[in-house]
C-alpha cells in the first residue's frame, strides 16, 4: 500500500466519482479500482459499511463517506486548499457540498430510474460493470434484476407520483440558476473548485451520463456542461472570489433552492428521525412534500451544523443564511 490510495469505487456512484476529482485536482497518487475488481476480502477488512467509495490509505486504514473522506485527506494535503479564506464563501461552499450530496442526489436518483429509457441504460451498465464477462443472455437477465430491483428504491429519494413533478421543475429551475452562475466563471465559486464544486459536480455528472437528464444538460446549459467536463481534471485557473462578486448569481440558488427547499426538507427530515414516524410532509415552496425519512441524512446534517459552529466570526455570514431563508435550520 506504500504506493499510494486506493479508492475503491464505480463509475455509476456520484460519491465514488467526487472523490476521485479530488484526488485528482490535488495531485495525490491514487490507484482508482473498480468495485467489482477489488477482491471482497480487500473491502471486508476496510470496510464498515456495505457502501462505497472506500478509501484505503498506504498505512492501510479504511475511511468511507465522500465528506468525511474529502475532510481527512484535505487536513493531510491543505494546498491547494478547496475552502476559500473569505468565511462567508467558505461556509457557503460546505453548505453547497451538502445540498449536492443530499438534495442533488433526488435529482439523480428520479432521473436514472424514472423512465424505461433511463432504467434500461443504467441497469445495463451496472449489470455490464458488475459482469463484464456475461453473454447477451445472461447480461439480459442480470439487467432486468438490477432493473427491478433499482426502481422499487425511488422512495428512498423521495421520488414518488406527487413529488415527481416537483424534482423535476426543481432540477430544471436549478440548470437554469447554474448555467447562468457559471457563464463567467470556471467554478463555483471563482478560478478553482472549491468544496462545493465536488459535491453538486458529482450528482449532475452522474445525470449527464443517462439519456433524459443528459439531454437536457447537453442541449440546454452549455455553461454547466463545461463545468462537468472540465471537473474531471479540475485544476487551479484563478483564485477564489469575493461574496460581493458571487452574490448576484450565487445568492439566487441560495434562496430558490438551497432555503426554500433543502433546508425546510432536512429540519423536517430531522425531526421525523427524531418522532419516528414512518413518512412525513413537508411544504415547501407552494407544494406539500412527503417522503419516509432518511436516516443518514441527519448525521450529515449534524456535520454541516458542526462546521457553522466551527465558524469564529458569524457577523457576516449570518445575514447571507438569513436572506437565503437557511439560517434558522443550521441554527438547529
Amino acid at each position: 500500500m506504500a504506493d499510494g490510495y486506493r479508492i475503491i469505487g464505480a463509475e455509476m456512484s456520484p460519491y465514488s466519482v467526487k472523490v476521485r476529482s479530488y484526488f485528482r485536482y490535488k495531485a495525490i497518487p491514487h490507484h482508482w479500482v473498480l468495485r467489482n475488481a477489488a477482491s471482497q476480502a480487500e473491502f471486508e477488512k476496510h470496510a464498515k459499511m456495505p457502501i462505497i467509495p472506500l478509501l484505503v490509505t498506504p498505512e492501510g486504514a479504511g475511511i468511507q463517506d465522500s465528506t468525511p473522506i474529502i475532510d481527512r485527506i484535505e487536513k493531510l494535503h491543505p494546498d491547494p486548499s478547496i475552502h476559500p479564506d473569505d468565511a462567508v464563501v467558505s461556509f457557503i461552499s460546505a453548505l453547497t457540498e451538502e445540498f449536492g450530496d443530499e438534495w442533488g442526489n433526488k435529482w439523480m436518483f428520479h432521473y436514472r430510474w424514472a423512465r424505461d429509457v433511463d432504467q434500461i441504460s443504467s441497469a445495463g451498465r451496472i449489470a455490464r460493470m458488475r459482469g463484464p464477462d456475461a453473454g447477451d443472455d445472461q447480461h439480459a437477465v442480470f439487467t432486468e434484476k438490477v432493473r427491478a430491483r433499482m426502481v422499487d428504491r425511488v422512495w428512498f429519494v423521495g421520488s414518488n407520483a406527487d413529488n415527481a413533478p416537483r424534482i423535476e421543475a426543481g432540477f430544471l429551475e436549478m440548470l437554469a440558476l447554474l448555467d447562468t452562475h457559471l457563464s463567467s466563471r470556471p467554478y463555483l465559486f471563482g478560478g478553482r473548485p472549491a468544496f462545493g464544486d465536488f459535491g453538486l459536480w458529482a450528482q449532475i455528472y452522474e445525470m449527464w451520463t443517462d439519456p433524459t437528464a443528459g439531454a437536457l444538460i447537453g442541449g440546454g446549459a452549455p455553461h454547466v456542461l463545461d463545468w462537468v467536463h472540465r471537473m474531471l481534471w479540475p485544476r487551479a485557473e484563478g483564485a477564489f472570489e469575493t461574496w460581493a462578486a458571487l452574490e448576484p448569481t450565487m445568492m439566487p440558488i441560495l434562496t430558490e433552492q438551497v432555503g426554500r427547499l433543502f433546508v425546510p426538507w432536512t429540519a423536517a427530515n430531522e425531526k421525523a428521525i427524531a418522532d419516528g414516524p414512518e413518512e412525513f410532509s413537508v411544504t415547501l415552496g407552494n407544494h406539500v412534500w412527503t417522503q419516509k425519512p432518511q436516516k443518514y441524512h441527519a448525521r450529515s446534517l449534524g456535520m454541516l451544523r458542526a462546521k457553522y459552529a466551527a465558524v469564529p466570526d458569524k457577523s457576516a455570514l449570518d445575514p447571507v443564511l438569513e436572506a437565503a431563508g437557511c439560517l434558522a435550520g443550521l441554527r438547529g
